[in-house]
């Protein structure tokens, strides 16, 4: 097996010093590889084992182009063949076929599809999503986008403070009034003095005034015309008005430490934990209950800043902004790398859960750092908070006690030199 490889990788080379395209040997990936994308990777067909390889030992056919060999796209504008082809195969490690218990070597290179993407591999592939629900957390800052629905409502209006309605009788104009309800939730009206109508329908003070009106008239025949309504709802789109700003009917929010966010008619409304669509729910919930006619969509502004904290043997210990995701060699590159000396055999990543309790584990990529081992099991997620501790080797904290005991500590209270040495012994020399 090593020797066909051997030879399928100088036929390779002997093939591009004639000016031809190298042809995939058999050693090439097992052939029961799905056809598609894996993690958001580019679809790559597969190359056979077997008899099947047999017929890939040869040249490109004149009539193929790279991109159909390959099953690779054509650029847009371009037309297949315009570009010499570029050999996407690699021997390298698949890392996902180990485990941390079962580690991939050198030993286990195989041919993959390094880069599919040629000179578009800055760009990368469509990785699959970061966790999959975000749930919101202490400042995250939102933008609140309030909407005005038009969909009927189940129950009947129910008036209240700063409506205006027309009271009116078929029998007597005496009656015909037009009032907007005061604060205390009444209407002045003649005959009758102070009546309360707010939180009630339109039809239940129609009828509470034909009774009372017929101590006054035979047949009152009250009627209560809805002249403006929606008087709280326009309050609160008063309120989160910002089309002469910013545009639009929105209010920006962020989520205080205690885990709530405040608005407009409810006060704090917890936050913390949902996701912008259980937000949704309860806002519009919550909204409900106050005023209808209302529908509120949170929108995700900015993420609240995650950080590593990278300390001990590293050129630039500190405070690091999480950006995307991050692995511990990646942390350790932020702070600059390790310094010679810096036990990367050992290194301590101490982490608080969701109750804030404290774990700690231990962790080497020193083999990984050196170029010795391509998968390192411990080569894992850095999470928010993190704090990477890249301790000292033995060597150098005998060198710190040394330098601390007789630099710092006692040559520094008794200034002993070579001179003074020096003397001691001449003296004792000569018997002086």
């Amino acid at each position: 097996m090593a020797a066909g490889f051997a030879i399928a990788l100088w036929g390779a080379g002997h093939a591009l010093s004639r000016g031809q395209e190298p042809t995939p040997a058999a050693s090439q990936p097992p052939s029961q590889t799905v056809k598609g994308e894996l993690f958001g990777a580019p679809a790559v067909t597969p190359l056979p084992n077997g008899p099947a390889a047999d017929a890939l030992t040869g040249p490109i056919d004149e009539g193929s182009s790279a991109a159909q060999f390959y099953n690779l796209p054509v650029g847009p504008g371009m037309v297949e063949g315009d570009c010499p082809p570029q050999n996407p195969w690699r021997c390298a490690v698949d890392c996902k076929r180990g485990g941390p218990c079962n580690e991939q070597t050198w030993d286990d290179e195989r041919p993959i599809p390094w880069q599919v993407f040629a000179q578009g591999e800055y760009v990368g592939p469509a990785r699959m999503r970061h966790v999959p629900e975000y749930r919101l957390r202490v400042n995250d800052r939102m933008a609140l986008v309030f909407r005005l629905t038009t969909i009927p409502s189940a129950q009947p209006y129910q008036l209240s403070v700063g409506d205006e309605i027309t009271i009116e009788s078929l029998t007597s104009d005496d009656v015909q009034r037009s009032v907007i309800i005061q604060p205390d939730g009444t209407v002045t009206l003649r005959l009758l003095g102070q009546v309360r109508v707010a939180g009630r329908s339109i039809e239940e003070v129609r009828h509470d005034l034909d009774q009372r009106y017929q101590k006054f008239l035979r047949d009152p025949s009250i009627t209560v015309t809805p002249i403006k309504l929606n008087s709280r709802l326009e309050e609160l789109r008063a309120t989160v008005d910002a089309r002469q700003g910013v545009g639009g009917q929105q209010r920006e929010a962020r989520v205080t430490p205690e885990g709530t966010i405040q608005l407009p008619g409810l006060g704090s409304v917890p936050a913390q934990g949902l996701t912008l669509n259980e937000l949704k729910r309860e806002i519009d919930v919550r909204y409900t209950q106050l005023v209808e006619g209302f529908e509120v969509t949170p929108v995700l502004v900015e993420r609240a800043p995650r950080y590593v904290f990278v300390v001990g043997e590293v050129k630039q210990p500190g405070r690091y902004e999480l950006l995307g995701p991050t692995t511990l060699m990646q942390s350790i590159a932020l702070a600059g790398g390790w310094n010679v000396g810096g036990n990367v055999n050992h290194i301590v990543v101490f982490r608080r859960d969701e109750c804030w309790n404290l774990m700690a584990t231990q962790l080497t990529v020193s083999k990984a750092l050196f170029g010795h081992a391509p998968c390192p099991a411990d080569e894992i997620w850095i999470r928010d908070s993190d704090v990477v501790v890249v301790p000292k080797r033995a060597i150098l904290v005998v060198d710190d006690a040394i330098s601390l005991i007789f630099t710092r500590g006692l040559y520094g209270v008794v200034p002993f030199n070579l001179t003074v040495f020096q003397g001691l012994s001449t003296g004792l020399v000569s018997g002086k």
